[in-house]
């Protein structure tokens, strides 16, 4: 275990139960999360390629535009 996942641990067990099992169920969350994501990237290579290499092309024809996320 890193240090920093340590501290973030050590920080966590000071708050009330509550929190912390809140805290508990977010982590479980976002683990179970990225989980989820690399098992549907592992199965589809072919096609994330395909999908890239088409925005990639898009882009490259000017049919993007900018995404300034100060402006959403």
């Amino acid at each position: 275990m890193t240090e920093l996942l340590k501290r973030a641990f050590r920080e966590a067990s000071k708050l009330p139960p509550e929190q912390q099992n809140s805290f508990a169920e977010f982590i479980l969350a976002e683990l179970e999360s990225d989980a989820r994501w690399d098992e549907a990237f592992a199965r589809s290579p072919e096609l994330l390629a395909r999908l890239a290499a088409e925005a990639l092309a898009e882009d490259d024809a000017g049919q993007t535009e900018l995404l300034i996320p100060e402006e959403l």
